[in-house]
């Protein structure tokens, strides 16, 4: 079940271990697309406000355990590539105990500041409630996030994307029959909502964890936490800590945006709610695309093929360019009737402004698939920080830009949705400069990183 991406058809080769990434993801946006979904239209635009701000603080959070799971898979997937499976071991077995420390603090961190996230995200009186009830419940599931992102990124790294499909689509359903159990059943409104994910999660994460330690015996994941070397440790903060600051500064300016957002009052609120989870929905595979291109372009560093990468990186550039136009196309033409998907017809002022959201947002789709090649690419080539630097010129342009058009009345919120594409092209000139200046430098790199 684990794949070698080092041989085959390059194109083949991706898109075959590709495939159960995006639609692990497509599922997993299940979770938070049955929550609005469900929400919306049985509990009001009030608690879909409410759900909709968590979702934001929320995808801040995990961003932070993502990164840190995602910068270990590079090391993990360059250890595979490099025929090393007792250096893949070690560099397990350090990287599970660092990011389950750091799960511990963040969980810990999330509850003592749960009043103090009302002040920062300026979320009105009539919404904190409902916000605080899911609040206090959803932050329950952050260890469940660690267990399956690190099983995931492991199984990935030596070539398994179907298992974590698997056990996300279990979950994934589970999620969906739970809310509409709790919700509509026990009544237990967003608390309900919460409830249901939060379940979900650990189905998903004890599974995965359970999967990976029976049978990957020859790769055991967690066998090097036993001889755990300072060496070690600093190679994998060195990817990781840089892959988590890229993850959770691209989610912190996105919370600093939705508290923007939120000043604009309810109806707003709840469009921006609806119209983000369409948005992610949307451009998801292209991003679970570029985490299958990043392990792709890892194992091949590893195994020091250059011809290799620069064929992969061609096709995938490609691919991902036609398969945003496409769905540009499909978000601009169907921006309304998606929206009233989450929104009562009658909830015209929430629609329009959703629909205004989508339609300038997916136009740029093709912005934010190459950028997430973008990242990919450092990461697996070792160049961490430079995904660091990319998310900060996008999400420093979104941040700033959001802040002073929306304060002009000839814009209002519409600059802050226009400030969103613009941060994604300035980002992808940055990057794509960068390679074309240092291309040889950085395939060329004699040994791969972090040679035994």
């Amino acid at each position: 079940m684990n794949q070698d991406l080092t041989k085959g058809p390059v194109m083949h080769s991706m898109l075959q271990f590709a495939v159960p990434m995006i639609l692990g993801n497509l599922l997993q946006q299940c979770y938070n697309i049955a929550d609005t979904l469900i929400v919306g239209k049985c509990l009001g635009s009030q608690a879909l406000a409410a759900v909709g701000s968590s979702f934001t603080l929320m995808t801040f959070l995990t961003s932070i355990l993502l990164g840190l799971c995602m910068g270990s898979g590079a090391v993990f997937s360059i250890r595979f590539g490099q025929r090393d499976p007792e250096g893949l071991m070690e560099s397990a077995g350090a990287s599970f105990v660092l990011i389950a420390l750091l799960t511990l603090v963040l969980n810990l961190a999330a509850y003592v500041s749960l009043d103090g996230i009302r002040v920062f995200l300026r979320v009105p009186t009539d919404v904190w409630g409902p916000m605080r009830s899911y609040l206090a419940v959803i932050f329950g599931g952050i260890a469940a996030t660690f267990f399956y992102n690190f099983f995931a990124s492991f199984l990935r790294a030596i070539g398994n994307s179907l298992v974590p499909l698997l056990f996300l689509a279990v979950s994934a359903v589970l999620n969906i029959v739970l809310d509409l159990w709790f919700i509509l059943g026990f009544r237990w409104s967003v608390a309900g909502a919460a409830g249901a994910t939060v379940l979900s999660q650990y189905v998903s994460g004890a599974g995965i964890a359970c999967y990976a330690l029976f049978f990957c015996k020859e790769l055991h994941p967690l066998r090097g936490c036993t001889r755990i070397r300072v060496r070690c440790i600093r190679e994998i903060a060195g990817f990781s800590v840089l892959t988590c600051i890229q993850q959770s500064v691209m989610n912190l300016g996105i919370l600093m945006v939705q508290g923007l957002v939120n000043s604009f009052g309810t109806a707003v609120m709840a469009a921006f709610a609806a119209a983000v989870k369409i948005d992610a929905f949307a451009y998801m595979p292209v991003q679970d695309f570029g985490n299958a291109f990043s392990t792709f372009i890892a194992q091949n560093y590893g195994a020091k093929n250059e011809a290799r990468i620069r064929r992969g990186l061609k096709g995938a550039v490609l691919l991902a360019i036609l398969f945003c136009a496409v769905i540009s196309v499909l978000v601009f033409v169907c921006a309304r009737p998606l929206m009233e998907l989450f929104v009562d017809a009658a909830e015209t002022e929430i629609i329009w402004e959703g629909v205004r959201y989508l339609r300038i947002e997916g136009v740029f789709y093709c912005g934010i698939g190459c950028l997430f090649l973008l990242y990919g690419l450092y990461r697996a080539l070792g160049r961490p920080g430079m995904s660091v630097v990319l998310t900060v010129i996008s999400l420093g342009t979104r941040v700033g830009l959001s802040y002073l058009l929306s304060a002009l009345p000839v814009f209002g919120v519409t600059g802050i949705w226009w400030s969103i594409p613009i941060g994604w092209v300035l980002a992808d000139a940055a990057g794509a400069a960068y390679y074309l200046v240092h291309k040889n430098q950085l395939l060329n790199r004699e040994g791969g990183y972090g040679g035994t």
